[in-house]
């Protein structure tokens, strides 16, 4: 098959999974189901907790650590729900990447507040990170899949789910200790 031919055809199933995501969206995930709102709610809520409890002083320092934690658990998700491993069941709406809500709010400022903790009070970050990557991932994970908005799929499982936590956050944390070496951020 020339190369064309392949391109075109992706071009078409991509129109059709954005079809189906925009028709299942409009049936299942729409402002009139609680999914939504749950979805809405875990957005919004640990973004106004940080607006109220970010350490100012190190505004930078500490956003760009969790911007980081956002990136990679970003592209991490992608990887998950491309491969069908880790599938988000509900979405805040069919343009956006499914998983927004946990990795752009839930995640970052979850990790970003335990790094402030830590390291405002040289506390082991190591330690605490692997306590809340339990807690996302046996806890949150577990109750996200029981509420049918999460499931796991071929072989994926919350243990996968908290390696991934620590990998991300642990490569967060390097990289944000590496980039202060480079540039002062205080």
């Amino acid at each position: 098959m020339h190369y064309r031919e392949l391109l075109n055809q992706i071009y078409d199933k991509k129109s059709e999974l954005n079809s189906l995501l925009s028709i299942y969206w409009n049936h299942y995930s729409n402002l009139g189901t609680w999914q939504f709102w749950v979805i809405v709610a875990t957005l919004i809520l640990p973004l106004v907790l940080l607006y109220f409890t970010v350490d100012r002083r190190r505004i930078f320092e500490i956003f760009f650590f969790g911007y980081t934690i956002h990136v990679l658990w970003t592209y991490s998700d992608i990887v998950l729900e491309k491969y069908n491993l880790f599938i988000h069941t509900y979405l805040l709406a069919p343009f956006f990447p499914i998983a927004l809500n946990m990795t752009t709010s839930v995640l970052p400022v979850g990790f970003l507040l335990v790094y402030q903790y830590c390291t405002n009070r040289q506390k082991n970050f190591y330690l605490y990170t692997l306590v809340l990557s339990a807690f996302f991932s046996f806890v949150l994970g577990t109750i996200e899949y029981l509420l049918g908005m999460s499931e796991f799929k071929n072989g994926m499982n919350e243990m996968y789910l908290f390696l991934i936590d620590v990998v991300v956050t642990y490569v967060s944390y390097w990289f944000t200790k590496f980039i202060k070496k480079l540039v002062p951020l205080q």
